[in-house]
């Protein structure tokens, strides 16, 4: 008996321990947080498979390695930061991150936190007249860049009938003479009136006037798509125009006739200016007053009481304070751009020398989730290289939750079966057995719970094996008390040597499955790893309710027995 009552309390504390992790915890806010986390197939959300972009190949399978594992990191950091219970973030070989994010609410913020490179920099503002200066050159080699295609497009739209010649000489920055030009103007109006006489012909006839062959009729010269920025240096642009500048910016001719640490940044935001759309084009300093890998930590998005505006405080570490000084105490007074991913955030005024904390102003169209978003990633820190999404599939909550009716309900059928057949064909054994299966569905989900294991739907497939496999330890232990029985050995007798000799089959079935389950935890992925989590705990339960809890059930069972009475088996 007093073994039988140390069974039973090792058996109750275990029962007591599954039952509290259970119990549904209070998240941080106050919320009730579930006992067992569901994967991405159950409650629904998104999976993300993204690769460092390197369309040139230009690393080398080391540094590829070294990039994805550095990205690994960032990415990691990012989701902790972001609040996502139980991601899966892993590498696959060396080309691939598999992102998993199980009850995201907003799959399209969560994307954009993993995308984003975050590369930070402060650059001064150019607030001198060299660019504007350098438009006419620009604009002349633009139009020799795109090719002659493109000529008559910019010359008639910008040559106005009292000055043909200027206005072509202006746009081909030709040395050429005034008669020259003249000559060329003429040859153009001539051209014109001749296309004009066809159509006209071409009308006459009834035939369809042909159309002049011309690639870009609405090319304008980047003279006259810049218009007067709210403060030097910054330049607006109409929206519908920002293809056609952006097209212009990626010319060699405009990069080799910016002056001399000169770049252009557009800003991160559209705004409004006499009841249009515009964008803001930046003219900066190329050299960085400091970059975002001398940034130390970012503190929580706050608002300027002032003007209501969100920025992010942020802090250097020591040698970045001493660069930010150097880079600030010679510019008071001058306006610095804040610049994320190539993108100009705002372009506050130097007030004073910055250096070792500061803040960075977020721009007037910049929501305060903006500032957050910001402040999460810089505290995560900067991808090492850009990264592209290869693979995006989202899953619905009601998907995930008709998975779980489905899941439950084969569950729930597979239980009934087991109990009513076992119960059938051992009597009283078979109600031992199922008691010793609810003690081990409990072990299972107590440990699910405890591990903070996720849940999937492979996983409920695992929880159902592994349920089998109990049921089957103690099909094998019945046969050998049936068969020693039948030998004539005593109850007792049969029942100690039954559990003996059902020993080593019980160990070797599970040991390999043990094995199994480890190579896909160690190799698969998702939910494949959640199959493999679910039935290692549902193994280490069955071998311990099948030997333990079920052979305490025998005691108990024979302790109120005659020693000589035959079992019920």
């Amino acid at each position: 008996m007093k073994n039988i009552r140390n069974r039973l309390l090792v058996i109750l504390g275990l029962i007591i321990v599954s039952v509290y992790a259970l119990v549904p915890k209070t998240g941080p806010t106050g919320e009730k947080v579930p006992s067992i986390n569901l994967g991405l197939d159950l409650q629904g959300g998104m999976h993300l498979a993204v690769e460092v972009d390197d369309p040139d190949n230009t690393l080398t399978d080391e540094a590829r390695a070294d990039a994805l594992e550095r990205t690994l990191t960032t990415i990691r950091n990012r989701i902790d930061e972001f609040g996502v219970r139980e991601p899966t973030i892993q590498r696959v070989g060396n080309e691939r991150i598999i992102v998993e994010l199980a009850g995201i609410d907003d799959p399209e913020r969560a994307m954009a936190i993993v995308e984003r490179t975050a590369f930070l920099e402060f650059k001064l503002v150019r607030e001198d007249d060299n660019f504007r200066n350098a438009l006419p050159r620009i604009d002349r080699g633009i139009v020799q860049e795109l090719g002659a295609e493109n000529l008559r497009g910019v010359a008639m739209e910008e040559a106005s009938a009292e000055e043909p010649a200027q206005a072509l000489s202006d746009i081909l920055g030709t040395e050429a003479e005034a008669g020259d030009s003249a000559a060329a103007a003429a040859d153009s109006a001539d051209q014109a009136a001749a296309t004009d006489a066809t159509a006209d012909t071409a009308a006459a006839d009834g035939t369809p006037p042909v159309e002049q062959e011309q690639a870009e009729p609405n090319l304008r010269p980047l003279t006259g798509l810049l218009l007067e920025g709210p403060q030097p240096g910054i330049m607006l642009v109409a929206e519908e125009e920002v293809p056609t500048v952006e097209r212009y910016l990626a010319t060699e001719a405009l990069q080799n006739a910016l002056p001399r640490n000169t770049e252009l940044r557009w800003g991160a935001a559209p705004t409004s200016a006499g009841g249009g759309a515009y964008r803001e084009l930046y003219v900066l300093e190329s050299d960085p007053i400091l970059t975002g890998d001398l940034l130390q930590d970012a503190g929580p998005a706050a608002r300027d009481p002032q003007f209501n505006q969100p920025y992010v405080p942020f802090e250097t570490t020591r040698r970045g304070a001493r660069v930010f000084q150097r880079g600030t105490a010679p510019n008071v007074g001058r306006f610095m751009a804040i610049v994320l991913d190539g993108r100009v955030q705002s372009a506050p005024v130097i007030r004073q020398t910055l250096s070792r904390r500061a803040q960075i102003e977020m721009g007037g169209g910049s929501s305060f989730q903006e500032a957050q978003d910001l402040a999460l990633v810089l505290r995560a820190g900067a991808l090492p290289m850009p990264i592209k999404v290869v693979e995006r599939h989202s899953v619905s909550a009601s998907l995930g939750a008709d998975s779980i009716r489905q899941g439950r309900n084969a569950f729930i059928i597979g239980i009934i079966g087991v109990v009513i057949l076992m119960m059938w064909y051992y009597r009283v054994a078979g109600v031992m057995a199922v008691a010793a299966l609810c003690v081990y569905v409990l072990f299972v989900l107590g440990g699910l719970a405890g591990l903070g294991a996720t849940l999937t739907l492979p996983g409920i497939a695992g929880l159902i094996l592994s349920i089998g496999m109990a049921v089957d330890a103690n099909v094998l232990i019945f046969e050998r008390i049936r068969e020693e029985s039948d030998a004539g050995k005593t109850p007792r007798t049969a029942v100690d040597a039954g559990f003996a000799q059902a020993l080593s089959a019980i160990v070797d079935a599970n040991l390999t499955t043990l094995i199994t389950a480890a190579i896909l935890y160690q190799f698969g992925t998702g939910p494949i790893r959640g199959f493999a989590v679910t039935l290692v705990i549902g193994i280490i339960a069955s071998f311990f309710t099948a030997l333990y809890v079920t052979r305490t059930f025998f005691l108990m069972y024979l302790e109120r027995r005659s020693p000589t009475e035959p079992l019920s088996i």
